[in-house]
């Protein structure tokens, strides 16, 4: 069996290591992982979309339309966008603080989060907000979002990793200094209690 995660957001977010890290712990289980990254204008504060497809037998990276058990929103509006790709009883798990794009903040156009966590709401009958701002906060960093987020997909039972798992992939994958906070920010994503 697949396991198919589409990860979304906007460039700064660490939605690349949050797809390594994915890749990394299903690789350690023996299982095979194929991963695609559309970066564009990332280091801009572009969007960002990651396919991380696992299991006993994965051929292509790139999750099919329909396809996705998981959509994991770094920025509500880039889950929007991915909607299409998320199979009929497929999550979403989402960070309830959107990043307001560059043509709204300029008076270019319209932006509101909280309507696009609705239009989430009504999408899908699985979701998952994540206040990662006050998360973060609890960490002292703004960098933990992806772990936060990542413990967030464990508590959604649509990511087939366990905490440990993704644990050993953190000290493996990260540099000694982070490490800890990072593992504090994966827990506390997976403890968070705003299911909807």
């Amino acid at each position: 069996m697949n396991n198919n995660i589409l990860i979304c957001g906007v460039g700064g977010q660490g939605i690349v290591l949050a797809s390594k890290l994915i890749a990394l712990s299903a690789m350690d289980r023996g299982l095979m992982a194929r991963s695609a990254e559309t970066i564009g204008m990332s280091q801009r504060g572009g969007s960002v979309v990651s396919h991380v497809r696992i299991g006993d037998e994965v051929h292509s990276p790139m999750i099919s339309t329909g396809q996705a058990d998981l959509i994991l929103g770094f920025e509500p509006g880039e889950a929007q966008r991915c909607l299409p790709y998320l199979k009929p009883d497929g999550a979403i798990v989402v960070c309830r603080q959107s990043v307001v794009p560059v043509t709204a903040s300029l008076g270019m156009g319209n932006y509101e989060g909280e309507k696009t966590l609705s239009y989430l709401q009504q999408a899908s009958d699985d979701v998952i907000l994540v206040d990662a701002a006050t998360l973060c906060r609890k960490v002292g960093s703004p960098k933990v979002l992806n772990t936060i987020m990542l413990g967030a997909a464990v508590r959604s039972g649509k990511l087939a990793l366990t905490l440990d798992e993704l644990e050993r992939a953190i000290r493996t994958r990260l540099p000694e200094k982070f490490q800890q906070m990072n593992l504090t920010a994966l827990h506390l994503g997976a403890e968070q209690e705003e299911i909807i």
